[in-house]
């Protein structure tokens, strides 16, 4: 997929996403070494925007797995055609149960889910498996098999294997821990917030048409932000609509006025914004 960790930084800034040395180092070593890569770190990091940067670097397909309290194997995996298999049992009725048995568990009827469609076929794919930490942890073990040797058993048609491998993104927001035998099948990678030089060059590239001086301002005031006791802390992407809401507000300096009304683009908690308009000092930024 990528010949170099140079190659997959010049690819995902090509796609708009720009990559830290550490996180074009581990998305390489995935790559090459054909693992799972599991990211951790707060929300609106760019986790998930990470796996769909790839699929668009490779030009593969994204294969996205939503987790949330009660996925269960059928939602993950597969289930069967229920109605349709009822339909065709009707419409055979001198069949015997043996003839109606073979033709109901086929293809025809197996309705793939995305685990079991990112192992199948030779097109290339990247399996997101998105808030892992959500699922319960019965998930787990169904995850195991599927990441320990990129097959997936279905009782009426057997085993299926991979024969193309999928680029692998398991995210986690750390909610939970994930089991120690699901990390092992990975490899792990932390992505916190930007230093100010990639979260400036973020928010010039999200943002066309935004001054230099007001990008260095709103980068600034999000970190001052940041190092505040806040319930939740502002990410890139608000950092990122901040700057677009300034564009639209036609702002071209931060001054008290503009950071209070628009403090709730960036902070989503009342008592946040109340402890940062007291605190912040945009003076001494």
């Amino acid at each position: 997929m990528f010949t170099s960790v140079d190659d997959v930084s010049a690819r995902l800034a090509a796609t708009g996403y720009l990559a830290s040395p550490a996180v074009a180092t581990t998305v390489f070593l995935a790559a090459r070494l054909g693992k799972p890569l599991l990211v951790e770190g707060p929300a609106g990091v760019g986790k998930t925007e990470l796996a769909k940067a790839v699929a668009r670097a490779c030009d593969a397909r994204l294969v996205r797995l939503q987790c949330y309290e009660g996925v269960d194997e059928s939602r993950a995996l597969y289930e069967w055609n229920h109605a349709k298999q009822l339909l065709r049992i009707s419409a055979g009725r001198g069949e015997t149960w043996d003839e109606a048995r073979t033709d109901i568990f086929s293809e025809e009827f197996l309705l793939p889910r995305p685990l079991l469609t990112a192992i199948r076929g030779d097109d290339p794919k990247v399996l997101l498996i998105d808030e892992t930490d959500k699922a319960d942890v019965e998930i787990e073990g169904l995850l195991l098999e599927v990441l320990g040797d990129f097959q997936v058993t279905v009782p009426e048609l057997g085993t299926v294997t991979a024969t193309r491998r999928p680029f692998t993104v398991l995210t986690s927001n750390a909610t939970r821990e994930l089991s120690e035998a699901l990390r092992r099948r990975c490899l792990f990678l932390h992505i916190g917030f930007p230093d100010a030089e990639l979260e400036r060059r973020t928010v010039r590239l999200k943002v066309p048409g935004i001054d230099a001086a007001l990008a260095e301002s709103v980068v600034r005031v999000v970190g001052a932000l940041r190092a505040m006791d806040l319930r939740k802390a502002p990410s890139v992407a608000e950092t990122v609509d901040w700057a677009r809401t300034l564009l639209a507000l036609g702002a071209s300096t931060l001054d008290e006025t503009v950071v209070r009304d628009s403090l709730g683009v960036v902070l989503k908690h009342q008592d946040d914004i109340q402890k940062a308009a007291a605190k912040l000092d945009l003076d001494a930024l």
